[in-house]
């Protein structure tokens, strides 16, 4: 058992990873309960298809733009198990109304509990990351974080499937008990107060100044201004990808709701084994040695899918199964692309958030972590909006990967830039 593998045994690590793994199945049962609903029973348009899931991962992410700051100060004034408790009971409320939505197929209150969840989201956001370095030693925060990494996605996996294959009145009732199981385990995790040394930050309830004030704070900090937009150009990449696969499914290559759930499967399994690799690779040390190549490998990955899915023939007859999809000649290698796709970008983003945690004081982890969320939620909210402009402007799918592989070498150039700064 690998030292990182331990400490899923200690009550310091292990209720937080159970919280945040409930936390991130529930978000993407959901999300994938409301995107097949709509994408398959509610709309019939392409374009239409498209643009509401670009419009789903926009509205999920704003509040991340808009609250994170709040949600770094309470997080460094406030006991973090405190605040996990409250956001988890918070979730249960949310819940009933998402359950609601999908049980009256009704869109407006959908977004509106999705919107709520982004909000859950970002303020338990920050402390996942900023209470690693309070209960852990500092040769096990980046084992940590990618277990924490690795267990979110493959939380996502299971979530994605499990609202991907299920019907929307067993989404309703999964979702309300997913997220009281989420409030017991919230429950169990100690202690975490701030710091006695250092001042508590004053909180600054004005979203806007308080959001400015913390980013340029922190970006003024060159290696952590280059770790932040490291980080946001993967998130940002990532949220143009998860917004092309449901229409890139069924419009490309014709399949149906079960090959939408496997390529987002892929892809989290993907990077889960990444975030695990690249702590056997660096031995627990904190470094950005690796993530430069990575950045790279992603682009290429996303390159080859973009050759194929040029090549793919024209879509005839009813949309394919998963088995159907699965038996196609060139299926194999978009799939070994998706895969490839999600164990480099595991390998590219773990090591830099493990390195925002690090750099900091133990006082400052989660403000730094609320600030790498306002830049992330602004650049995916961005991405969202170009890829949707695009696509109602006629892009086609195929053009838009180009565009995501392209932006790797900015990525690549990035990490590179903060390991020639760090290591």
């Amino acid at each position: 058992m690998t030292p990182s593998i331990r400490l899923l045994g200690k009550r310091r690590f292990l209720p937080l990873f159970i919280t945040q793994f409930l936390g991130a199945f529930n978000d993407n049962l959901f999300r994938m309960a409301m995107v097949i609903l709509v994408t398959y029973h509610i709309y019939s348009d392409p374009a239409k298809e498209a643009s509401f899931t670009a419009l789903a991962g926009a509205i999920f992410i704003l509040p991340f733009f808009l609250f994170s700051a709040l949600a770094g100060q309470l997080a460094d004034s406030t006991d973090k198990a405190r605040i996990i408790r409250i956001v988890k009971t918070a979730e249960i409320i949310i819940m009933v109304a998402g359950a609601a939505g999908l049980l009256l197929q009704s869109i407006p209150l959908m977004l509106l509990a999705l919107f709520a969840m982004g909000v859950h989201s970002t303020f338990f956001g920050p402390i996942k990351y900023a209470i690693l370095p309070q209960h852990l030693r500092k040769d096990e925060v980046l084992g940590g974080t990618g277990l924490v990494e690795a267990g979110t996605y493959c939380a996502i996996l299971l979530g994605t499937i499990t609202g991907g294959l299920i019907s929307s009145v067993a989404a309703a009732g999964a979702v309300l008990l997913v997220a009281g199981a989420g409030r017991l385990a919230g429950g169990q995790v100690p202690p975490a107060p701030p710091e006695t040394d250092v001042p508590l930050p004053k909180m600054d309830w004005h979203i806007i100044r308080s959001s400015i004030t913390l980013v340029s704070d922190t970006l003024h900090i060159p290696r952590l201004f280059l770790a932040i937009i490291a980080i946001s150009f993967f998130w940002a990449q990532g949220a143009v990808l998860a917004a092309l696969f449901p229409p890139l499914v069924k419009n490309v290559f014709a399949a149906n709701e079960q090959v939408a759930t496997l390529f987002l499967a892929i892809f989290s399994v993907g990077v889960a084994l990444g975030s695990v690799l690249i702590n056997r690779l660096l031995a627990g040390r904190v470094s950005a040695r690796y993530s430069p190549a990575a950045s790279i490998g992603m682009g290429l990955f996303i390159l080859h899918l973009y050759w194929n899915v040029k090549h793919w023939p024209v879509p005839q007859g009813t949309l394919m199964d998963f088995w159907t999809f699965v038996k196609l000649p060139r299926a194999e290698w978009v799939m070994f692309d998706l895969f490839g796709v999600a164990i480099a970008g595991g390998m590219f983003v773990v090591p830099l958030y493990a390195f925002l945690t690090t750099t900091v004081h133990i006082s400052k982890t989660a403000r730094t972590v609320a600030a790498n969320n306002i830049v992330n939620s602004g650049g995916m909210v961005l991405a969202a909006i170009l890829f949707s402009a695009m696509v109602q402007a006629g892009l086609s799918v195929a053009e838009t990967l180009l565009l995501v592989a392209v932006s790797s070498l900015g990525a690549a150039w990035l990490a590179w830039k903060l390991h020639l700064a760090c290591d």
